[in-house]
């Protein structure tokens, strides 16, 4: 069992391609084994897993924890999902960037996003489930948002009308983000 690993364009965020083995009865993969991923330079401890079901259209994002910074390990069990990593690290050189990719039920593709990142999703297909493992617990009141559509950043969303959270309509701009706020 492998897998291959490719960084985005912006260091640190990975797609991965978990070997995929197919049969008569359908397919078998492994989509996280430790000793593998840190092989392959994903040395990390997940805490917790999450699932999300959505449907087309829905833009969950961009989200992150400042003291409870989590790494992400992304990937979709049902449908299409456009996945989305923003960095938002001070003083880094590719600060206010981001990156993607399409992840699905058929192509089996994960990202790994690492910690001080801001990460969101938008559903392509009729609907999506997505499960992400977390490098730590989800904290409340250590959750922030940056605004989905800042012209400043320019992600390319697949969807025209997202449908979004009240919460995440409400997320402000990068530049509007008190620099105590964002990760280090």
């Amino acid at each position: 069992m492998g897998i291959t690993v490719n960084e985005l364009s912006i260091p640190g965020v990975r797609l991965i391609q978990p070997a995929c083995f197919k049969d008569q009865r359908g397919f078998f993969l492994e989509t996280w084994r430790r000793d593998v991923y840190r092989e392959a330079g994903i040395d990390r401890d997940f805490v917790q897993d999450n699932r999300s079901h959505s449907k087309k259209g829905v833009l969950r994002g961009l989200h992150y924890q400042l003291r409870h910074p989590q790494a992400k390990l992304v990937y979709a069990v049902t449908g299409t999902i456009f996945d989305v990593a923003v960095d938002i690290r001070k003083g880094s050189p590719t600060f206010g960037r981001w990156t993607g990719a399409e992840l699905s039920a058929e192509n089996h593709r994960q990202i790994y996003v690492p910690e001080g990142f801001a990460h969101g999703l938008g559903v392509i297909s009729d609907f999506a489930d997505v499960i992400y493992k977390c490098t730590d617990f989800y904290a409340p009141g250590d959750e922030f948002g940056l605004f989905w559509s800042d012209p400043a950043i320019g992600i390319d969303w697949p969807a025209v009308s997202p449908i979004l959270s009240d919460k995440d309509l409400k997320n402000p701009a990068l530049d509007q983000i008190p620099a105590d706020l964002l990760p280090g």
